[in-house]
C-alpha cells in the first residue's frame, strides 16, 4: 500500500472539529463538485441509516469522471469520537487511479485549537496499474488536501464572521453612545 497524509492546526475544540469532519457529505464535498480534475464529472455521496457515523456503516459514491462511470463502497471500521475514525473500501470498485484504500482522520486537542490529520493508504488499481503509478499519488494528495482545506476554510469563515459580528456590534455600540450624547 502507498501512503499520503496531511495535517493542519485549526482553532476549534476537538469535539466541534470532529463533528465537522464526521459529516461525509461536507467532508468529501470536493468529490461532489465538478472540476477540471474530474473531467467535468462529479460523484454522488450516499450513506446508510448509520450516516457513516458508526462502525459498520456504509458510505457510497457513484458518478462519472471523464465520462467513465465510477463506483465505490466504504465501510467505517473504527469510530472513536472526538479522536478519530477510519473507513475503507469494500467489495467491487470502479475507480481509475487508485484501487482499494483506507482513510483515517485523527483529531488531537491542543491548547486553544486542534490538530487534524487526514491520511490515505491505497493500492494501485488492479486494471491499468500504470495509470495508478502515473496519477495515484497526485489523486491521493488532491483528495487529502481538499479535505484538510475544507475543514480549514470552514473554521476560517467562522472566525471571520465572528470578527465581523464583533466589529458590527462595536460600531452599533458607538452609534448608540453618540445618539445618547446628543
Amino acid at each position: 500500500m502507498k501512503h499520503y497524509e496531511a495535517s493542519v492546526t485549526i482553532s476549534a475544540p476537538a469535539e466541534d472539529l470532529f463533528a465537522y469532519v464526521d459529516d461525509h457529505a461536507r467532508f468529501s464535498s470536493h468529490m461532489s463538485q465538478s472540476s477540471w480534475l474530474t473531467g467535468g464529472g462529479r460523484m454522488e455521496i450516499s450513506v446508510d441509516e448509520g450516516r457513516g457515523q458508526q462502525v459498520g456503516s456504509h458510505i457510497r459514491m457513484s458518478g462519472k469522471v471523464f465520462g467513465i462511470r465510477l463506483f465505490l463502497d466504504e465501510v467505517v471500521t473504527r469510530y472513536d469520537p472526538p479522536r478519530g475514525k477510519t473507513w475503507a473500501t469494500v467489495g467491487d470498485l470502479r475507480l481509475l487511479v487508485v484501487g482499494h484504500y483506507r482513510m483515517s482522520i485523527e483529531v488531537e486537542p491542543r491548547d486553544c485549537s486542534s490538530l487534524l490529520r487526514v491520511a490515505i493508504d491505497y493500492d494501485l488499481p488492479p486494471k491499468n496499474a500504470w495509470l495508478g503509478r502515473l496519477l495515484g499519488r497526485a489523486y491521493a494528495k488532491y483528495c487529502v488536501r481538499q479535505m484538510v482545506k475544507g475543514a480549514q476554510g470552514h473554521y476560517a469563515k467562522l472566525a471571520s464572521s465572528v470578527v465581523s459580528s464583533v466589529v458590527r456590534k462595536d460600531h452599533q455600540a458607538e452609534d448608540s453612545k453618540r445618539s445618547v450624547r446628543r
